[in-house]
């Protein structure tokens, strides 16, 4: 039995919130640790956020090239080379690692390569990478584990051996016809993008629409685009069996509403959803409950139903994007410090990297039904907005929600060329409890995308007579 090691700090996974922590808790004098299986920085810089949004602009280049015409400029016959695009996307990923390994040696926060699994309360074993085996114990410790992609139980899914993101982005052939299995934001990214590169792409989803969180004309517009692009989806379909493998060749029976149908494809990637990496790391040996669906139990400070342990990011139940474990982060340190940051109302935004992007903050027209909170809608299509006019790029909508009864923004959405930077200022106004009108009034500059606030503001209706009287005799 190796000796065990005592740390004020032990941080078991890499990721955002985790590898912050680590770096501040370091560097301001406490003994720190963190133990990572595999990704140096977590999954962001190495097989999501970025190395996805490398692709994507490489076959942004690609769509560009082909219709260059447009603008006026011949670029001739157009060849994706895919080892190229891994090529360039691998020396960005070895970039950011190696930023990464100045931090922690410059913060004095020791990074362990190896496995962890808690064999007593705050106290891991820890099997690493190179052979051999240490004992940690810690005053602290905080799980930081993530999640992975869900395999759904499909008769021969498993068997075909089909692509994730992580795979998908290692490809260094071009698929003669991908399948994407699952109509949320990864697929939609990836499809889009293989679409681009050449390959033909086929969406299938098994609920009504894609993008299921979105309200129905958003999931519409978006998936008018990408049709436009010649992606085909298949809503309300299921597959029911799987034959062949995913490199080669592959058949997947599905159930739709019209009855069966077989389609057959190159390559599987699967793109369903995501599941906590809580399993088989000792949690139950920890005291540290998880929830009816394997996430961390939290409170709204983070910590877990063990003393002295805490939970950040995806593991915990947070948003699924590495800005949301960014600020648990920031919550977890300012409380440490004696602080009472909470979870609660926090405004979260989010972005779907496509070409047009979508970009959302606050609330749906359907979250705002569920709550029973009455809104004033505001629409305005990409079209109206002049920058547009100047780039060519007139595809999608912005839509705002306003209070029934007093002029909050209450929500955000954007299909369209910068939404995430028009949807920052927006949040920005919401954040500071801006009337919809103090934004709408502003002095934007001329030609961007966000002066198309000016155009959509004024355009919220007015508030019901009949309401307001009613507010102001209550």
């Amino acid at each position: 039995m190796p000796t065990q090691e005592k740390y004020d700090i032990i941080i078991l996974g890499s990721g955002t919130g985790g590898k912050l922590l680590a770096w501040q808790a370091a560097r301001a004098g406490r003994r720190t640790a963190v133990v990572e299986r595999q990704w140096i920085g977590g999954s962001c810089p190495n097989v999501a956020c970025m190395p996805s949004k490398s692709e994507i602009w490489s076959a942004r280049a690609a769509h560009h090239a082909r219709n260059a015409a447009r603008f006026g400029t011949t670029a001739g016959n157009v060849a994706v080379d895919m080892a190229a695009v891994r090529k360039r996307k691998r020396e960005m990923v070895d970039n950011e690692v190696a930023a990464h390994r100045l931090n922690y040696s410059s913060s004095g926060a020791e990074l362990i390569m190896g496995s962890g699994r808690f064999i007593a309360p705050k106290t891991l074993e820890v099997r690493l990478n190179d052979g051999g085996t240490r004992l940690l114990t810690g005053d602290r410790m905080f799980l930081n584990v993530g999640t992975h992609a869900a395999i759904p139980d499909v008769a021969g899914l498993a068997a075909a051996r089909p692509l994730t993101h992580i795979e998908a982005l290692e490809l260094d052939r071009l698929p003669p016809h991908m399948v994407v299995l699952g109509g949320g934001y990864v697929g939609l990214e990836m499809a889009q993008a293989h679409r681009r590169f050449g390959s033909r792409v086929t969406v299938i989803e098994t609920g009504p629409q894609i993008m299921g969180r979105e309200d129905p004309d958003v999931a519409e517009e978006m998936q008018r685009i990408l049709a436009e692009e010649g992606i085909e989806f298949l809503t309300s379909s299921r597959p029911v069996s799987i034959k062949g493998r995913s490199g080669e060749e592959v058949r997947i029976r599905l159930e739709t509403t019209s009855g069966e149908r077989e389609i057959e494809g190159s390559d599987i990637l699967v793109a369903a959803g995501r599941v906590p990496s809580t399993e088989g790391i000792g949690l139950d040996i920890a005291g540290v409950e998880l929830n009816e669906r394997g996430y961390v139990r939290v409170n709204e400070r983070l910590e877990t139903t063990a003393p002295g342990v805490w939970a950040i990011g995806e593991c915990a139940g947070s948003p699924q994007f590495t800005h949301a474990s960014a600020d648990d982060f920031r919550i977890i340190w300012a409380n440490l410090a004696g602080g009472n940051r909470t979870t609660r109302d926090r405004l979260v935004p989010y972005c779907m990297f496509t070409d047009p992007p979508l970009a959302h903050v606050g609330l749906s027209e359907a979250e705002a039904t569920r709550q029973g909170i009455s809104t004033r809608i505001a629409r305005l299509p990409i079209s109206a907005v002049l920058r547009a006019h100047t780039t060519g790029e007139q595809k999608g909508f912005m839509k705002v929600l306003v209070g029934a009864d007093d002029d909050r923004i209450l929500g955000f959405t954007m299909i369209g060329a910068e939404a995430g930077e028009v949807m920052t200022a927006v949040q920005t106004a919401m954040l500071a409890g801006l009337p919809y009108m103090r934004l709408g009034d502003a002095v934007i500059a001329h030609l961007t995308m966000a002066e198309g606030l000016g155009f959509l503001l004024p355009g919220v209706p007015p508030r019901s007579e009949k309401r307001s009287m009613s507010k102001t005799a209550a």
